[in-house]
């Protein structure tokens, strides 16, 4: 049976800086404040008419040039987002149209920040049972146009971006995508999600008086996630067979610094494997950790055996984590 490796990355973000200093216009809050409590000093905004299917497109684009792949090799395209074109057709169609991906399957999954993650599995699947050759996942989101501006506890978190994985089979057993673990809890849908949308384009949620916009209550994801996040790793790191001091780099969700910071303590991982670029995206959901993996594959940071740690939680709450040899 063949395992999964990661054959190429690619990442996007929007051209439009929105710094803390901006934000100060807006609503009651401060840079120091800002950076305190999250490690964010500046977001992304995608320009007028830029849609999510345009970010995800040129991510994947620079995914398939590294990975030396074309888009008619593609047997399997999955966009993770929550914030698509429309409500249908889904997100992946529009991509697979942009990027001429004609022989790709394509589909979207809803799982938030852990959306990337969730993919990378669901493609895993497909690949060791010999259906796909070929994968293309791809987190992006356009989180700006559901952030209510008018609260300052969530609106200096969320950025928009894309990033974007291609995967093939292999069949060195060493390598790749070791294993996984992908859970969720229901009941805590009510701390985070994007509620009362009204089915309409997301571009409609632009418009006064729609209610759809991101809510959160804070301590409480904080809460949930710096206990959630160590017991998801250390799961999966056991079921590799491997300690979490033979971790060679950690690849996470960028949500918060904090608690960032509070998971690699609690695992006993020095802060300085992880892949840090929180201060400069934000919060950009199922964009974050395929953003993060492409940044550190082309700083040149992964080696050929090192043994990648990835982590996310998001709404739901949707969490997770996987364990890859590169």
């Amino acid at each position: 049976m063949p395992t999964t490796r990661i054959l190429g990355t690619g990442s996007y973000a929007p051209f439009k800086v929105l710094t803390n200093a901006d934000l100060e216009k807006l609503v009651a809050t401060n840079d120091p404040w800002i950076v305190s409590r999250t490690g964010i000093r500046e977001r992304r905004i995608a320009a007028e008419g830029e849609k999510t299917s345009d970010m995800a497109s040129t991510a994947a684009q620079r995914a398939l040039k590294l990975a030396g792949v074309s888009a008619e090799e593609v047997d399997l395209l999955i966009v993770a987002t929550v914030t698509g074109d429309a409500p249908t057709p889904s997100c992946a169609a529009f991509v697979q149209a942009k990027i001429g991906a004609r022989n790709a399957f394509a589909f979207d999954i809803s799982a938030a920040c852990a959306g990337s993650l969730y993919g990378l599995v669901i493609a895993d699947q497909f690949i060791r049972n010999g259906a796909v050759r070929r994968a293309l996942v791809i987190g992006a989101e356009t989180l700006s146009r559901v952030v209510d501006w008018t609260n300052r506890e969530t609106c200096v978190l969320f950025g928009d971006a894309a990033g974007a994985m291609v995967l093939g089979a292999t069949q060195d057993k060493d390598r790749g995508l070791l294993c996984a673990d992908l859970r969720t809890d229901g009941s805590m849908t009510g701390i985070l999600g994007i509620y009362d949308y009204d089915l309409g384009p997301l571009a409609a949620t632009q418009e006064p008086g729609n209610p759809a916009r991101i809510k959160m209550r804070g301590r409480e994801v904080y809460k949930a996630a710096i206990r959630l996040l160590p017991e998801t790793v250390k799961a999966a790191l056991d079921r590799a067979g491997l300690r979490a001091d033979e971790v060679t780099h950690v690849i996470a969700h960028q949500a918060n610094l904090r608690i960032i910071e509070s998971a690699l303590e609690t695992l006993g991982v020095p802060i300085e494997k992880c892949w840090l670029n929180i201060e400069r995206y934000g919060n950009t959901s199922s964009a974050s950790m395929p953003i993060s993996l492409d940044e550190a594959n082309r700083a040149g940071l992964l080696k050929p055996g090192d043994v990648i740690a990835m982590m996310a939680i998001g709404a739901g709450l949707t969490w997770g984590s996987a364990i890859v040899r590169w």
